[in-house]
């Protein structure tokens, strides 16, 4: 299975220079659009999705080389309309100026802290959901008054495509404007004085995304990823928690920066899990893989094998999930499976998998599950399994990750108004809801002084009335 060939125009540095002037030199003609403006915006997206659904999720299809349309609707399409939904309702309080305490020592003054758009931000788009993690920036950018250039992945050319066809019927172009190309003009377009970028992608790239706009002093948002783990305690229902992680981990097959990387789970229950696993999998998948997500490459496929045989080869066991099939680089389809005995320094256990390999790993209490998660780099998601609210608190309070489920996978980058984003290797900043519209804004802070004001008190000659002000100033 290959994706189609979109001939897709070169874009060079001159073109990226030219559509970057033209939004900024819209920017500085308009820099506080109000909120009707900024609706405007917003619903036009929802037009965008809505009257081009059936399009869109063919253009994914046919990058991925084959991926179930239910998914592309659930995870990618739904989710974004619910943000332009939540950002319509909210996007009017988020803007108006926040007050802010001053003292009485800066009376009659009063402060406040006013939402600014950046003006011009960038937005990198991974192939993984190309859909969802585009416009959901882009929502908090449109929310907070900005304008957008949007890179979208090298493998996603048929989106690019479309969207580029697409994108003038909706936005001028001095709004909006979706580009493509390869791993080199991602580069140059990083390389561009953002006022604001936002790259979703590996570590390895964000280090690099990172170093190259501190040249400009661009601020960023890291979006990573890293090894969530799924950790199941004892007293939780323990194939409700094999079901939910197994659904986490296999939707868009396992090619999700926030899936299950691996499960923690009490010493003893392997055996179960793997055959919960094998039920459910076989289940909900009945026809696999004609309803199973492909590698959306050849490269992710040649990864995927690589993993599973360096396992192998270190002496773990593979335990597929549906009935072993001929793996083929040619259909990019691969197999799920469940590992046990995989010794520490395999890579299933050291990189990020994003596919549907999962290994187990036994624990015998809780403090040394948590030592376990503790001792490698903080994750971009964690799911705990637990009833306990006891033993849920300590989990939070002991752990570090970006974001955390408790007793189901993957949902907390569904809601709204959480913030979704990382911590340490898995990323920095954050967005959706107010914290998306936030960190597309700069917060400014303002001071309004009254024509009579305490400060007269301070002013030079220094004499009694300073001395005995500044003694109450400094109690």
């Amino acid at each position: 299975m290959q994706n189609a060939q979109h001939d897709l125009p070169e874009l060079t540095r001159s073109d990226l220079g030219v559509h970057f002037a033209r939004l900024r030199k819209a920017q500085r003609a308009q820099p506080f659009p109000d909120w009707s403006q900024r609706a405007a915006r917003l619903l036009a997206l929802r037009r965008l999705l809505l009257e081009n659904r059936q399009a869109i999720i063919a253009a994914i299809n046919n990058d991925f080389g084959q991926r179930p349309a239910q998914e592309t609707e659930l995870l990618e399409l739904a989710p974004t309309l619910a943000g332009i939904a939540h950002a319509l309702h909210a996007g009017p309080r988020w803007m108006r100026a926040r007050r802010r305490a001053t003292g009485w020592q800066l009376w009659p003054a009063r402060a406040q802290v006013l939402p600014q758009p950046r003006g011009v931000v960038g937005i990198v788009v991974p192939w993984n959901y190309p859909a969802f993690l585009a416009f959901g920036p882009l929502i908090a950018a449109f929310a907070a008054g900005n304008r957008a250039l949007i890179k979208l992945s090298e493998a996603s050319p048929a989106l690019c495509q479309l969207l580029q066809q697409l994108c003038p019927h909706y936005f001028a172009q001095d709004e909006l404007v979706f580009l493509g190309g390869d791993v080199s003009q991602a580069k140059a377009f990083v390389e561009l004085p953002f006022d604001y970028l936002l790259f979703t992608g590996s570590t390895s790239v964000g280090r690099s995304v990172m170093q190259t706009a501190a040249k400009n002093l661009t601020p960023v948002t890291l979006e990573l990823g890293g090894k969530s783990p799924a950790l199941i305690l004892n007293d939780y229902d323990f194939e409700q928690a094999v079901s939910r992680i197994l659904y986490g981990k296999l939707v868009n097959a396992g090619q999700t920066c926030i899936a299950p990387d691996y499960v923690l789970l009490p010493r003893g229950r392997e055996a179960d899990f793997i055959a919960i696993a094998k039920r459910w999998t076989q289940r909900h998948y009945p026809d696999f893989p004609q309803d199973f997500a492909s590698m959306a490459t050849p490269a992710q496929y040649q990864r995927m094998q690589k993993i599973h045989d360096d396992a192998l080869t270190l002496g773990a066991l593979a335990h597929a999930l549906v009935p072993p099939q001929a793996n083929s680089a040619e259909s990019r389809f691969f197999t799920p499976y469940v590992y046990t005995g995989v010794p520490d320094d395999a890579r299933l256990l050291n990189e990020e998998l994003f596919g549907p390999l999962l290994p187990l790993v036994p624990y015998d209490d809780l403090e040394q599950a948590l030592s376990y998660i503790n001792l490698r780099p903080q994750p971009l998601a964690l799911y705990a399994f637990t009833r306990s609210r006891k033993k849920q608190t300590r989990i939070l309070r002991e752990t570090q990750a970006g974001g955390v489920t408790i007793n189901d996978t993957l949902l907390h980058i569904a809601a709204a108004d959480l913030p979704f984003g990382g911590v340490g290797q898995s990323g920095m900043g954050a967005y959706h809801g107010q914290a998306g519209f936030d960190s597309f804004s700069h917060l400014k802070p303002v001071l309004r002084q009254g024509v009579v004001r305490a400060m007269d008190w301070l002013e030079p000659p220094y004499g009694e009335v300073f001395t005995r002000v500044i003694r109450l100033l400094l109690k």
